[in-house]
């Protein structure tokens, strides 16, 4: 606790001036990282699919996204007139500054001298700095929930709920993730979690020494495919977008925005994106610090180079995201809040108790190295033995209800009720009249009377 007391003791010394300027360059940097995403995005989705993608306006069509920022931001603005027009104003508000906020804790580089002044490439660090990033994914919820309950229609009102509850549910599957970044790390603060990760470590395998790196998304890769697979979910991101599913919702909570409201929602889209991705490399990717081989430099890691190192990794996350997106199909509602609660959760929870015991076992000082890789063995096959009965026994418990088939067009409430969709998945036949072929009648020419 003494080395986490010395490391936070740098913070909250800076000027004023530079924490203004600290805040302003972070906000520059997502709002850049923001255009870049979205022209990032639609080239390589454009290249998977074999076309051009945007290359008109500046060069490779750079430019693209800010013509389309200015264009959003100078069209009619339309309210709608059973909106609350005070809630249906502050929510894109909330979900960008909830987005905006949770940058402030992330670290980008080490200390350095800015105007002469040394300070850390970070706004801030406190202690529980990663479950303030938490928190403000947390809050930006209820703009999504407020968003689609203050327009005052149907389809933004269920656009909104099922955000919420994909986000809340994947939510737990993400902060269950980084538990285990905390068992190994022993700390919550960022800035302590990537000096974890400094330099490599050796693993000794019958007397063959082999050096890998101590990133946790190394040693812990279950905690980061669950965190990676939860995150994307929480993004609301394809193939898990299931609130802007445009054949069953319209666009979602922000079916009833345009103008710059809209361009807030979509900007914070594209910042979560970034938040999670940097978070991510800040947990398990070594932050700032430079990657193997790159590392074996000794000035990789000084000076203003971390930035750079950092920046990429989060690109290379980013395309990730595009990546899936281009190449699954979205997923149906339940199926993906089966895979979250039923799935997810469960394998997190499994793997932490196993992780959990193993670090008891190694630090145990009673056993031999083979006792403890024996223990450690065994800890994992009676958790994955406990994961399997687990399965086992909520599929034994399930009851098949058989649901009503509705004939498709059919009404609640008689002829004239609400119109009553079919329930068992299937689609309708086509309300079209067959296609008849009409007989074209003989022309009378006047020549039969003669």
């Amino acid at each position: 606790m003494m080395i986490l007391a010395e490391n936070l003791d740098q913070f909250g010394k800076d000027p004023w001036w530079l924490v203004l300027a600290k805040v302003v360059v972070i906000f520059a940097f997502l709002v850049v990282m923001t255009l870049f995403a979205i022209w990032y995005e639609r080239k390589v989705v454009a290249r998977m699919q074999v076309r051009p993608g945007p290359n008109r306006n500046g060069p490779f069509g750079l430019l693209q996204s800010l013509a389309d920022g200015l264009k959003l931001a100078f069209k009619e603005d339309i309210m709608p007139r059973l909106a609350d027009k005070v809630v249906f104003f502050f929510a894109p508000v909330i979900s960008t500054i909830c987005a905006f906020t949770a940058f402030s804790v992330i670290p980008f580089g080490p200390t350095v001298s800015i105007f002469g002044t040394h300070s850390p490439l970070q706004l801030t660090d406190i202690p529980v700095a990663v479950l303030l990033v938490l928190a403000c994914s947390s809050m930006g919820i209820y703009g999504v929930v407020l968003g689609g309950w203050a327009s005052g229609s149907t389809y933004p009102l269920l656009g909104g709920l099922r955000s919420s509850a994909q986000m809340i549910s994947y939510e737990v599957a993400m902060g269950l993730s980084i538990v285990s970044v905390f068992l190994v790390a022993g700390t919550m603060s960022t800035s302590q979690i990537v000096e974890g990760q400094a330099g490599n470590g050796t693993v000794d395998i019958g007397g063959w020494n082999a050096d890998l790196p101590a990133w946790y998304g190394i040693l812990l890769l279950p905690s980061f495919l669950i965190y990676f697979t939860a995150a994307v979910g929480e993004t609301n991101r394809a193939p898990f977008d299931l609130p802007e599913a445009e054949s069953e919702l319209v666009g979602g909570f922000h079916t009833e925005y345009s103008s710059l409201k809209f361009a807030l929602f979509f900007l914070a889209e594209y910042v979560n994106m970034v938040t999670v991705s940097g978070l991510c490399t800040t947990l398990f990717l070594g932050g700032w610090r430079a990657p193997w081989p790159i590392s074996l430099w000794d000035g990789a890691n000084q000076g203003w180079w971390p930035v750079l190192w950092f920046t990429i990794k989060v690109l290379l996350l980013l395309f990730v995201f595009v990546w899936l997106r281009g190449t699954l199909p979205r997923l149906r509602y339940d199926q993906f809040m089966r895979f979250g609660w039923k799935v997810l959760i469960p394998a997190n929870l499994i793997w932490i108790l196993s992780l959990a015991g193993i670090l008891l076992t190694i630090d145990s000082d009673s056993l031999s190295t083979g006792g403890k890789i024996g223990v450690s063995v065994a800890i994992i096959v009676a958790a994955l033995a406990l994961g399997f009965v687990a399965i086992a026994l909520s599929r034994r418990n399930v009851t098949v209800v058989e649901m009503p088939k509705a004939h498709p067009g059919g009404r609640v409430g008689g002829g004239k009720g609400f119109p009553l969709p079919p329930m068992n998945l299937e689609v309708p036949p086509s309300p079209r009249a067959k296609l008849v072929i009409a007989e074209r009648e003989p022309v009378s020419t006047g020549k039969e009377n003669s």
